[in-house]
C-alpha cells in the first residue's frame, strides 16, 4: 500500500484544519525550489500562512520566493545566519501578519528546507497522525532520497553512544510500505517537521549552539526530557536532497568542512543532553572513539575525514564553559525521569556492530579490487593466448557446458591444479624451498646475524630510544630495519624471535612471488603475447635463490635477504611511472617511494642506486622528448619516489650524521664487517668462497649474453644490461672505500647490488627469449641444450640449499660466560659483563655484555658508536685492570654497571693473576675450568651509562609517523562510503 492511499483513508473531518503555518528555510536553493514551491502549493491539507527564510542567497531563490508566495512572505537574511535563527526569523514574521490579521498564532508550525520536497498527501497525514495521537506534540515524516524518491532516508533519527546519527534502517533499503505504524522516536529530522508552536516557544526553538546540522536530535532529545512526545508518521512523505550533507552546496557555516560540523554537532549533542551522572566519562570514551574512527578513516584513504572528527573533539571538548552551560539549561527544562529518553536512545551494542561492518566493507573493497584486477588479467591472457587456461576457462564461462558433472570436473580447484604442470613445479619449489629453511626455524643466529631479543618491548625501545645503554651506552640511533621488524614482531603476536625467522623462511617465496608477478608485466610490455609461464617461473626461481646460492642467507645476513624479497616488488610498482593515466602514475610514486624505503632501511646502498637509475632516465627523457618537462605527471612521480625515503628513514639518517655514525649510511642492516664481492663476483653473484659452487653463477650471465641475439627484444634487453653494469661499476667504485670504524674496519655493503645485477640478467635472459623463433633442425639440439642448462641454476640451487645451504645458523650460545651471570645481566644494566678476550702478548679485545646481550639491531649501534673519551677512557681502564689493577679502577667498574669480569677459555694465567691479587674482587665460579671470572665487590651503579633524550628524534620519529600513515593511506582502497 503506497503512502499516498493510506493517507487518502483518513477521514476529511480530522484533517482540514487551517491551523498550520509554514516556514520555509532557503539558501542557494533555486535548483530545488520549483518543485518544493510546487509540492508546497499542492497540499491537499490547508495552509493559514507562509514565511519564507531567505539566509543570502547568490542565485535566483529569492526571486522564485517571492514570485510563488508574495513579498510579504520572504523575508531575508544574512548568509551567515543560522538554521536556527531563520528559524526564529520566520516565527516573528508570522506572528507579524497573525497581528496584522487580528488572530492568535497557528498551533502547528511546519518546518521546510529549500530541497525538501513534500509529497502532496504530506501534511494531511501529518495531521492525521496528531488526531490520532493527541499526546504528541511534535510529528515527523517518513523522509524518501531526492532524486531516487524511493530509497528510504529517515523514519525517525537517534543517537549512539559514540554520537553516530542512527535511523533503523538498513543501507539502502528501498520504501515497499513495510512502515505504516505510527511510533515513538527520540527526534525527526527537521525538513518536513510538524511541531506545535507552544512547545516550540517553551523550549527555546532550536539551539543556536548548532548552526545547521544536530539541531534536530537536540530539540528532540529536550523535547523527551521535558515530557513533550515525539512520532514518525510513515504515511507522511518527504523527499530530501541532503543538499549540506552531500556537499551538494557550500554555505559560509559549512564551508568545505562539512564533516566538522556534523561531528562537531555530534558530540556537542551527546555531552549536553546526557543526563548520566558519570557523564564526565564520556570525554574518555569519546576520544577513544574518535581515534578509532581515525584509523578507519585512514585506512579508506579520507584523511581529511579523520583530521575533522579530530577537530570536533577539540572544540567540543576545548569550550567546557558552552557544555556547562548548555546542561544546566537542559537540566533545568527537564521532568521526566531519565529512563524515559533512555528508551528513545540507540542501544549501547550498536557501535560494536557498525565497527564490524565497517571492517567487513573495507575487506570487501580489497576484495572485489583483487577480483577486478584477477579478472583483467585473465581476460589479458586469454586474448594474448587463445590456447592457455584462462582462455579455456573464460570459453566455458561464456559458452557454458553440456553437462553439470563436466563442468564440476573442468573447474574443479584440485583438478585445475593436477592438471597444470607449472602449478604442480611451483608448489614443489615452495615446498622444496619450506624444507631448506628449516635451519632458520627458531631462535637463529649466524656470522651475518645476532639473536633476537626475546622481548618485544626490547625491540621497540630500540628504535625509539634516543639514548641506548648498550656497551658504555650511546646517542647512534637504532637501524632503520628495526622499526619494520618490530612490526612484524606485534603482528605475529609479539614475538621478535617470530618475525625473523619469518623473514628468513618467507623471503624466497616472497620473492618468487614477486618476480613472476613482474616477470610476467615485463614480458607483456616487451611482447604482445607475453612470457610463457615455464618461462617465468625458470627466472622467479632463478632470481629467488639468488641470496641463497650468494651466501647471504646462510650467514643469517638479514638485510640483503630482505632487500631480495622486496626487489622485485619494488620493480614492478615502478613499471606504473610509465601508465598513461596521470593518477595511476601518482600513486606508482608513492607505492615505489614506500617500497624504496624499505629496500633502503636494509640495504641502503639501494637509495644510492636509485637516485643515479633515477637521474639518468630523467635526463635520458628530457633529451628525447623535450616537451615532457611541463607534464609535472611525468616527471614528478619518480623525484617524489626519491624524496620519500629521506623523509621516512630521516630518524636514522639525520642523528647518524649528528653523532659520527655516518659510515652507517653505507653499510647493509647485520653484523660487520660485510663481505665484498669484485667485479667477476658480483657477475656470478656469489661473495668470494661464500654460498653455492661458483660454477652454478655462470649460467646466467652466458645466458643474458646469448639474450642480446635476437633482434627483436635487443631494447629491453639491452636496458637490463644497462642496469647490470650500473651495479658493476657502482660495485667497483664503493669496493675501493674503507670504512673505519671504532672497533673494526668493513667495506660498504653491496649486497644490494649483487642482487640487482642479478635481477638484471635474469630478466634480460626472459625478455630475451620471447625474441626467439621456433627452432628447426639442428638448431633443435642447441635449444635442448641451453634448456638443460638453463635448468641447472636453479634446480642445482635449490638441491645444495636443501642439502646444506644454512649450516652456519644456529642457536646462539654465550661462549665462555656462566649462566648465572647471564641471568643476573638480565635484570638491568648496572648489571653489566665485561668480556675480556686474548693475551698480553698477542693483544686483548673487549665487550660489555648487558640485558641479554647483543641482539639484532645492537650490532650496528655498539659497531658505529664513536670512538669518543668516554670510550678511550674504559680502554685504558681495562688496560691498567689487566696490568696493573688497583681499588680505584674496581670503583670504576661499578660506576659504570659491571658486575662481573670473565676471561673466556683460555684465560691468559697472567692476566688472571693480577685479578685475583686486586682488592674489590671477589673470584666466582665458572663451568668450565679454563674460564675465569669475578664479582665485583662494590655497590653498582648505572649513572654513568644515562645520556640526554634528544628531542629531535623524537621530532622526526613523529615525522616518520605521520609519513608512513599518509603513504598507506595513499596506497591503500577505498570503500566509496561515507558516514555520519
Amino acid at each position: 500500500m503506497s503512502p499516498s492511499s493510506r493517507a487518502r483513508r483518513t477521514p476529511e473531518a480530522e484533517q482540514a484544519r487551517e491551523d498550520v503555518s509554514v516556514v520555509l528555510v532557503s539558501h542557494d536553493g533555486a535548483r530545488w525550489l520549483p518543485t518544493v514551491l510546487d509540492g508546497l502549493a499542492a497540499q491537499l491539507a490547508p495552509v493559514a500562512r507562509v514565511a519564507a527564510v531567505d539566509t543570502g542567497s547568490k542565485d535566483d531563490s529569492p526571486a522564485l520566493l517571492r514570485a510563488a508566495l508574495g513579498d510579504d512572505a520572504v523575508v531575508t537574511a544574512a548568509s551567515s545566519t543560522s538554521f536556527p535563527a531563520a528559524l526564529s526569523a520566520g516565527l516573528a514574521h508570522l506572528d507579524a501578519q497573525a497581528r496584522t490579521e487580528g488572530v492568535e498564532p497557528t498551533e502547528w508550525v511546519w518546518v521546510l528546507h529549500d530541497d525538501a520536497s513534500p509529497h502532496p498527501e504530506a501534511l494531511l497525514a501529518l495531521l492525521a497522525g496528531a488526531a490520532e495521537y493527541p499526546q504528541a506534540d511534535v510529528l515527523g515524516p517518513m523522509l524518501r532520497e531526492w532524486p531516487s524518491l524511493k530509497r528510504l532516508l529517515e523514519l525517525g533519527v537517534t543517537i549512539s553512544g559514540t554520537g553516530r546519527r542512527e535511523t533503523g534502517l538498513e543501507r539502502g533499503e528501498y520504501d515497499q510500505g513495510q512502515y505504516s505504524e505510527i511510533r515513538p522516536v527520540l527526534a525527526v529530522n527537521t525538513a518536513g517537521m510538524l511541531v506545535r508552536r507552544r512547545v516550540l516557544d517553551a523550549l527555546g526553538g532550536l539551539d543556536e549552539e548548532l548552526p545547521i546540522f544536530g539541531n534536530d536530535l537536540d530539540f528532540g532529545w529536550r523535547a523527551a526530557a521535558a515530557g513533550h512526545r515525539t512520532v514518525v508518521v510513515p504515511q507522511a512523505v518527504v523527499f530530501h536532497a541532503e543538499a549540506a550533507h552531500r556537499g551538494q552546496r557550500r554555505t559560509p557555516l559549512t564551508g568545505r568542512h562539512t564533516h566538522y560540523q556534523e561531528r562537531r554537532a555530534a558530540l556537542f549533542t551527546l555531552l549536553a543532553n546526557s543526563r548520566s551522572r558519570w557523564w564526565w566519562l564520556r570525554f574518555g570514551r569519546l576520544l577513544v572513539g574518535t581515534l578509532v574512527r581515525m584509523v578507519g578513516f585512514v585506512a579508506v584513504r579520507a584523511p581529511g575525514q579523520a583530521l575533522d572528527d579530530l577537530a570536533a573533539y577539540v572544540s567540543v571538548v576545548g569550550h567546557p564553559g558552552e557544555l556547562r552551560a548548555a546542561r544546566r539549561a537542559r537540566r533545568a527544562a527537564a521532568t521526566v525521569d531519565p529512563e524515559v529518553e533512555r528508551a528513545l536512545l540507540a542501544p549501547r551494542w550498536l557501535p560494536y556492530r557498525h565497527a564490524l561492518d565497517a571492517v567487513a566493507d573495507l575487506g570487501t573493497a580489497l576484495t572485489q579490487q583483487a577480483a577486478d584486477v584477477a579478472d583483467r588479467r585473465r581476460a589479458a591472457a586469454a586474448e594474448a593466448d587463445p590456447s592457455s587456461f584462462a582462455a579455456l576457462r573464460r570459453e566455458r564461462e561464456v559458452g557454458g557446458s553440456d553437462s553439470d558433472d563436466e563442468m564440476a570436473e573442468d573447474t574443479g580447484l584440485v583438478a585445475r591444479f593436477l592438471t597444470n604442470p607449472v602449478a604442480v613445479l611451483l608448489a614443489l619449489v615452495v615446498v622444496a624451498v619450506l624444507v631448506a629453511s628449516r635451519s632458520a626455524l627458531g631462535r637463529v643466529a649466524g656470522p651475518g646475524l645476532s639473536p633476537a631479543p626475546e622481548a618485544l618491548g626490547d625491540l621497540w625501545a630500540l628504535h625509539l630510544d634516543s639514548w641506548h645503554e648498550l656497551g658504555l651506552g650511546t646517542a647512534v640511533p637504532a637501524p632503520p630495519y628495526v622499526a619494520p621488524l618490530a612490526v612484524l614482531a606485534t603482528a605475529l603476536g609479539g614475538s621478535p624471535v617470530a618475525a625473523v625467522s619469518a623473514v628468513l623462511v618467507l623471503a624466497v617465496p616472497f620473492a618468487l612471488w614477486g618476480a613472476w608477478r613482474f616477470l610476467r608485466v615485463t614480458g607483456r610490455l616487451a611482447t604482445p603475447r607475453g612470457a610463457n609461464r615455464w618461462l617465468i617461473l625458470w627466472g622467479a626461481t632463478t632470481y629467488a635463490v639468488v641470496p641463497v646460492v650468494s651466501g647471504a642467507w646462510g650467514q643469517g645476513r638479514i638485510g640483503p635477504v630482505a632487500a631480495a624479497a622486496l626487489l622485485p616488488w619494488l620493480a614492478h610498482a615502478a613499471l606504473g611511472f610509465a601508465d598513461p593515466e596521470a593518477d595511476r602514475r601518482w600513486r606508482a610514486g608513492w607505492r615505489t617511494g614506500l617500497l624504496l624505503a624499505l629496500v633502503t632501511a636494509c640495504t641502503p646502498v639501494a637509495w644510492l642506486v636509485a637516485a643515479l637509475v633515477g637521474l639518468v632516465v630523467v635526463v635520458l627523457a628530457l633529451t628525447l622528448l623535450p616537451g615532457i618537462g611541463r607534464d609535472r605527471s611525468a616527471w614528478g612521480p619518480p623525484l617524489v619516489a626519491l624524496a620519500v625515503v629521506p623523509v621516512v628513514l630521516s630518524p636514522w639518517w639525520v642523528p647518524a650524521l649528528i653523532h659520527g655514525a655516518g659510515p652507517g649510511l653505507l653499510l647493509d642492516a647485520g653484523r660487520w664487517p660485510v663481505p665484498a664481492p669484485d667485479g667477476l663476483e658480483l657477475a656470478l653473484g656469489r661473495f668470494h668462497d661464500l654460498g653455492a659452487p661458483w660454477w652454478l653463477g655462470v649460467v646466467v650471465p652466458v645466458l643474458a649474453v646469448l639474450a642480446l641475439v635476437p633482434r627483436r627484444t635487443r631494447i629491453p634487453v639491452l636496458i637490463c644490461w644497462v642496469v647490470a653494469l650500473l651495479a658493476v661499476v657502482v660495485a667497483v667504485a664503493l669496493g675501493a672505500v674503507r670504512l673505519d670504524l671504532a672497533a673494526l674496519s668493513t667495506p660498504p655493503g653491496l649486497a644490494f647490488l649483487v642482487v640487482l645485477a642479478q635481477g638484471a640478467l635474469v630478466t634480460a635472459v626472459v625478455l630475451g627469449s620471447l625474441g626467439l623463433t621456433a627452432p628447426r633442425g639442428a638448431a633443435r639440439i642447441g635449444a635442448a641444450v641451453l634448456v638443460v642448462a638453463a635448468s641447472v641454476a636453479p634446480l642445482a640451487g635449490l638441491a645444495w640449499w636443501v642439502a646444506d645451504g644454512g649450516d652456519e645458523l644456529g642457536d646462539d650460545t654465550d661462549g665462555g660466560i656462566p649462566a648465572y651471570m647471564v641471568q643476573s645481566s638480565e635484570e638491568g644494566p648496572e648489571h653489566g659483563i665485561l668480556v675480556v678476550r686474548g693475551t698480553l702478548d698477542d693483544g686483548l679485545t673487549w665487550t660489555v655484555r648487558r640485558g641479554d646481550g647483543v641482539t639484532t639491531g645492537e650490532d650496528e649501534v655498539l659497531a658505529l658508536a664513536p670512538d669518543d673519551t668516554r670510550l678511550s677512557g674504559f680502554t685504558a681502564l681495562v688496560q691498567s685492570l689487566t696490568a696493573r689493577p688497583s681499588p680505584d679502577a674496581v670503583d670504576a667498574l661499578a660506576r659504570q654497571g659491571i658486575e662481573y669480569v670473565v676471561l673466556p677459555s683460555p684465560a691468559d694465567g697472567e692476566v688472571a693473576a693480577s685479578l685475583d691479587a686486586t682488592t674489590g674482587l671477589v673470584q666466582a665460579s665458572a663451568e668450565d675450568r679454563s674460564t675465569r671470572a669475578w664479582q665485583v665487590d662494590r655497590p653498582l651503579s648505572a649513572q654513568d651509562l644515562d645520556g640526554p633524550r634528544s628531542w629531535l628524534r623524537v621530532g622526526l620519529l613523529v615525522l616518520q609517523g605521520l609519513a608512513v600513515l599518509a603513504l598507506l593511506v595513499l596506497c591503500a582502497p577505498s570503500t566509496g562510503r561515507g558516514t555520519r
